[in-house]
């Protein structure tokens, strides 16, 4: 493995440097100390991957790893990183790093996300993939209906049961307007997206109280 190091501390460089040097078969072809500098040099060495710090002087090591993407697109980027919350892994992730690592790691965390990146798999120090899951999951995965005010499960158990808007405002004397209000607080409470997502939901729990 061809490695740079894009570090803005040159005692970080040093000692990430010499833990990548202990290692078999890793080989250090440059270090750079900002973003500018990192792409350059990645198009003049062609590692196999970069290890990189997100926060550099000038511009951000986000802006280094999409420049990056574009410009040595064969080169797959391990972020080494301070930062353990989500917002910074997720961002990571997204502009197309493999590997994110957290400073305080013990070194052979540093040594596992090089050898996925190399083989093109995804790894996360544990600190950072555990909140990462949960925010994941809490995104995506629909609320309790049970948790549902009861007038809003009588909205929800109609509409599953092919009820109209018109239908359930007058089956439950109530405004149209109100039963709208109720399905809009009803989507953001169960984490529907759009109406169909809510019916789908509707249709599973119409038969319930």
């Amino acid at each position: 493995m061809r490695v740079l190091i894009c570090d803005d501390h040159a005692l970080v460089r040093a000692g990430v440097r010499r833990l990548l040097e202990a290692m078999d078969g890793v080989e250090v072809v440059g270090e750079s100390g900002n973003a500018d500098d990192v792409v350059m040099r990645a198009r003049q060495v062609l590692p196999d991957i970069v290890v990189l710090d997100l926060s550099l002087k000038g511009r951000s090591g986000f802006d280094a790893l999409t420049e990056l993407r574009q410009a040595v697109p064969e080169s797959a980027v391990v972020i080494l990183s301070m930062h353990e919350d989500v917002l910074h892994v997720r961002e990571a992730l997204s502009r197309g790093a493999l590997c994110y690592v957290v400073k305080d790691a013990p070194p052979a965390e540093l040594e596992i996300g090089l050898r996925a990146a190399s083989s093109g798999r995804t790894f996360l120090s544990p600190q950072v993939s555990a909140p990462q899951l949960r925010s994941y999951r809490a995104e995506r995965a629909p609320g309790d209906v049970e948790n549902l005010p009861r007038r809003q499960r009588e909205i929800l158990s109609a509409l599953g049961a092919g009820r109209s808007t018109k239908q359930i405002a007058a089956d439950l004397a109530i405004s149209v307007k109100t039963v709208e209000t109720h399905r809009s607080r009803m989507m953001e409470a169960l984490g529907c997206r759009n109406a169909g997502e809510l019916l789908r939901i509707a249709m599973r729990h119409h038969d319930r109280p």
